[in-house]
């Protein structure tokens, strides 16, 4: 006995307070023994301070084990008395809070076993539980009206308690796991306005877990934890039976089989048809007509994710979670059920302690066994239920302090529990200090140990692996959890918020997004390799947002969750192509379809020839029906998306140089062009013939590409500036439905391959288009004849129009329309001009251009647009060819800045030291501009970069220019 004089002050400071001397119990033997209850449990104390009546009635004689059939009435009366919620709330908590002390006092001076204790408990949770809907529930029906099915029959609310609660074996402090569940779909009636029954029911159960968790001036009911319902968090508060019945045939997991062994319905009413129902309706879920031994595994599997908890959290001398604890003697019993509840009756009950008999009696467990395991969980329910009565906190680690510790020694040594034949015993154990108690639990843990082991463990499991994953549990562990997780992998506390903002995110957004079985299981075994692939990169911080934005698009397409976790090289590459590449990362969220593109690691290494593009686009369409437009047109972005994704994958591996790159990206726009021209050709010709004048293989029509398409110059993000040009030969169509000129159909035309191009479908625009750099720009028309362009180019263009033309070529046409349109640009560049009025014209476009585009923050400096970068490097090959052309023709032939510079050495207009310096300095700016693209980064960079490209650049633009 530790009757401690402390204690007994406490009692009598206390009782001096609240009674006058006179009035004072006189009881000594009662105040002893109460005593020794206040010495046991603070709570007790708290609980005498704040009811004094309580205290009265205790002083008058030794409390005695309660009736638990009773609570429930007893609680009734009172709520009868209020309509009024607060009040209702503090009747609630005064009531547990006066029955768990009394109890707590029981389980002090063993006036209860420890299994009477648990029932006792369970019983008082059942009774606030129903107790608590019932009065809501009449609340809510005098506000929403009565809920109703199809027939007009009233609709209750039902409660599934689970685990401990659902198998009468509640600890003193512990949680309440529950689910709601209503009969079936309706509405109410009787209220202001009908309202969906499920919206009335989600309503009632949100009122019904705040009249048990929130926390009042009188404490809290009952922490309430709402997790284990279908779909968990991201799930409807409360189901229909049928939906019920939906998820669990079509979704239900083995954990959650696991868990309904323990669900049972709360306010049971043997003559309630609808609680009849709802059991047979849940249990085909839980206990399968065969013998099954699959969930063996499953249960490994949560063991082993129990084990790493503990272990992670650094839960040693836990009696719940530790090795040969409470948890593992339920997982003993729990297996059978799974594995024979579907042909054993008797297996088909919640209580833990009225299962193992069974067990035995299937000789599923030898006797010695069954013992074991019974007297350990006694032992443990005891210990745990001390525990936690201590201050009503729900704990399972045995206590550090002195005090608490002899609180559990004098607890433990000599208790009362039940004998075979269900009468109480009185069991002394050798305990008479902390290594003697200590003794005797690692004697009980050891044995259940040896079962556990015997029946479903797993030796690997016994002790850490070198090579364990720490994120394995990433989804259940706790911020601190992390932070010490990273911590250990040497990432710096100051990035610590922000990796947690990115995870706090991506969990809410599970819980809202349903995910089958296969994929949480494969979701399951996926982040852990994903997260510490992430933390072992150096651009951690750069990849986690992209790696989670592209799981959460897959979330829901298992498939995808499979390739990458099934193909470690897949994550690899995509780890290393996200790492630099945030298009990547955000084309392959979009469109996950392109992870299929990482599989082959070889076409990745090894791109095709830039020249196989057309011919392989071509093979990519002949699988579609050729009259299927929407198809088509989905498959020229997907081809796009995936060849794109192999480029930039080339270039990131440093396979392809940037010229390389440039190359591949144009010839692949090339090669779309292509197939969109042909497509809209089918289309036009369907509807309107062919221009009469044509040969088969004729089309009279070229797409003549500007700017960088014109200059093989394309960049990831690149759009593309067209002109179309037919050959103006007039006349009728022929062999359509409707007969058109020639111009007109040339303009459908037109129109129906910007229409295709712009088309905006799941997998995105095929390519922007620009279409303004045609004759007269948007005032122009659409599509223009061979003369009317050469016209305007001689007679209306501006000068800034010739610069644009120097970088034109023909991208699509037949060969001898291709030269027409090479002889007419050659024509124009090398026409004679006044060199001052043309030097006058750039250096005034250059003015505008760095007035309305350029960046003006000296410490910044825009690659494309301030002066010294890309756009000065264009102008300057621009004016070379429109200065020279005239007296050189040759001059005119390439589109492409690298080639013009080499072009003006070769003829010695410029220096070839200055033609190799404007080279590099050109491809320096644009293989910065590219990786910039790359990244998803502005191209403004530091102003202190490129300072001798941008110093060399003015030197020659003030040498061309001046005066």
């Amino acid at each position: 006995m530790i009757i401690t004089t402390q204690a007994q002050e406490k009692l009598q400071d206390l009782v001096q307070t609240h009674f006058p001397v006179k009035n004072a119990p006189k009881n000594t033997a009662v105040f002893k023994e109460l005593s020794y209850a206040v010495a046991m449990s603070d709570f007790v104390l708290d609980v005498f301070q704040k009811q004094p009546q309580f205290l009265a009635d205790c002083l008058e004689k030794v409390p005695e084990l309660p009736d638990g059939n009773q609570y429930f009435s007893r609680l009734n009366h009172e709520l009868n008395q209020t309509n009024n919620q607060e009040r209702c709330y503090q009747i609630l908590r005064q009531f547990r809070n006066r029955e768990m002390a009394l109890l707590s006092i029981c389980q002090s001076l063993n006036l209860g076993t420890v299994e009477q204790i648990f029932i006792l408990l369970s019983q008082l949770a059942e009774s606030l539980i129903i107790g608590a809907r019932n009065w809501l529930y009449q609340q809510a029906c005098d506000e929403m009206g009565t809920p109703t099915d199809a027939q007009g029959n009233p609709q209750l609310l039902y409660i599934l308690g689970m685990g401990k609660l659902g198998g009468f074996e509640l600890n003193f402090s512990s949680d309440i796991d529950l689910i709601f569940t209503y009969p079936a779909s309706g509405e109410t009636v009787g209220g202001r306005k009908a309202i969906d029954n499920q919206q009335f029911f989600v309503r009632l159960g949100q009122r019904l877990v705040n009249a048990l968790d929130q926390f009042t001036a009188d404490g809290f009911v009952y922490r309430t934890d709402m997790r284990l319902r279908p779909f968990g968090d991201s799930g409807a508060l409360a189901l229909s039976f049928s939906a019920m019945e939906s998820y669990y045939q079509e979704q239900g997991r083995d954990w959650e089989r696991y868990a309904m062994i323990k669900g049972r319905i709360l306010g049971y009413d043997p003559q309630d048809p609808n609680i009849i129902a709802l059991r047979q309706l849940l249990r085909p879920f839980v206990y399968r007509r065969y013998i099954d031994f699959s969930v063996i595994q499953s249960l490994r599997e949560m063991k082993g994710k129990i084990e790493r908890e503990v272990r992670r959290r650094g839960l040693v001398d836990n009696i719940k979670l530790g090795a040969g604890g409470i948890r593992e003697i339920e997982f003993i019993v729990q297996v059978f059920q799974l594995i024979r509840g579907g042909r054993e009756i008797s297996l088909q009950q919640h209580s833990l302690l009225n299962l193992l008999p069974e067990l035995e009696r299937l000789k599923l467990l030898p006797t010695q066994q069954r013992q074991d395991l019974t007297q350990a969980y006694l032992f443990l329910r005891r210990v745990e239920n001390v525990l936690q009565a201590i201050n009503d906190k729900q704990t399972q680690l045995l206590p550090t302090a002195s005090e608490d510790r002899q609180r559990l020694i004098s607890a433990c040594a000599k208790f009362t529990q039940f004998n075979s034949t269900q009468q109480a015993q009185t069991i002394y154990y050798p305990i008479y200090d902390w290594n003697s108690f200590y003794t005797v639990l690692q004697q009980h843990q050891q044995k259940v140990r040896c079962v556990f082991d015997e029946l479903i463990g797993d030796s690997k499991e016994n002790k850490p692996q070198s090579n364990e994953n720490g994120w394995q549990d990433l989804l259940e562990m706790s911020d601190a959890e992390i932070e010490k997780l990273l911590t250990e992998q040497q990432i710096p506390e100051s990035h610590f918020d922000e990796i947690l903002d990115h995870l706090h995110k991506f969990r809410h957004e599970l819980q809202h997004r349903v995910i089958g079985t296969r994929g949480q299981e494969t979701l399951n075994q996926l982040l852990p390799q994903l997260f510490s692939q992430i933390f072992a990169h150096s651009a951690y911080l750069t990849l986690l947002p992209r790696m989670l934005n592209i799981v959460e698009q897959i979330l829901s397409r298992t498939t995808y969750l499979e390739l990458l976790l099934e193909n470690p090289q897949v994550l690899t590459q995509l780890l290393t192509l996200c790492s630099q590449s945030n298009m990547i990362a955000e084309q392959v969220a979009r469109h996950p379809i392109l992870l299929d593109e990482l599989l082959d690691q070889k076409s990745l290494q090894n791109p095709p020839h830039f020249e196989q593009y057309p011919t392989e686009l071509q093979q990519y369409l002949l699988r579609l029906p050729p009259d299927d437009e929407e198809q088509i047109i989905y498959a020229l972005r997907q081809f796009k998306q995936a060849t794109l994704l192999r480029i930039a994958a080339a270039d990131i591996l440093g396979v392809l140089p940037i010229m390389k790159v440039s190359d591949h990206l144009t010839y692949l726009a090339e090669a779309i062009i292509t197939a969109v021209v042909n497509l809209a050709w089918q289309q036009v010709t369907a509807r309107f013939g062919r221009p009469a004048h044509l040969s088969d293989n004729e089309k009279g029509f070229i797409v003549v590409g500007y700017g960088k398409l014109g200059g093989i110059e394309l960049g990831y993000k690149s759009d593309l500036d067209l002109v179309f040009l037919y050959d103006g030969i007039q006349g009728q169509t022929e062999g359509g439905k409707k007969s058109v000129d020639n111009f007109q159909f040339y303009l459908r035309l037109a129109q129906k391959i910007v229409s295709i191009f712009s088309m905006n479908t799941s997998a995105g625009v095929l390519y922007e288009v620009d279409l303004r750099l045609r004759p007269s720009g948007d005032a122009g028309l659409l599509c223009n004849s061979f003369a009317a362009f050469k016209k305007y180019q001689q007679n209306d263009a501006w000068t800034w129009e010739h610069q644009s033309l120097v970088r034109t070529r023909a991208v699509y046409g037949e060969p001898k329309l291709r030269q027409q349109f090479e002889q007419i640009r050659t024509d124009i560049l090398a026409t004679p001009r006044d060199l001052q009025k043309l030097k006058t014209d750039v250096l005034e476009m250059r003015a505008k251009m760095y007035q309305h585009l350029a960046n003006h923050n000296p410490a910044k400096f825009s690659i494309k647009t301030d002066q010294g970068g890309i756009t000065d490097i264009e102008f300057i090959a621009q004016y070379l060819v429109l200065a020279n052309a005239p007296n050189n023709a040759a001059l005119a032939y390439w589109s492409d800045n690298v080639r013009i510079f080499e072009r003006m050495a070769e003829f010695q207009v410029i220096s070839l030291e200055t033609a190799e310096q404007l080279k590099h300095c050109y491809t320096s700016l644009r293989n910065r501009i590219h990786h910039l693209n790359l990244l998803g980064e502005k191209t403004v960079v530091d102003g202190s970069e490129f300072s001798e490209v941008r110093l060399f650049i003015q030197q020659i633009w003030k040498e061309l220019f001046k005066q």
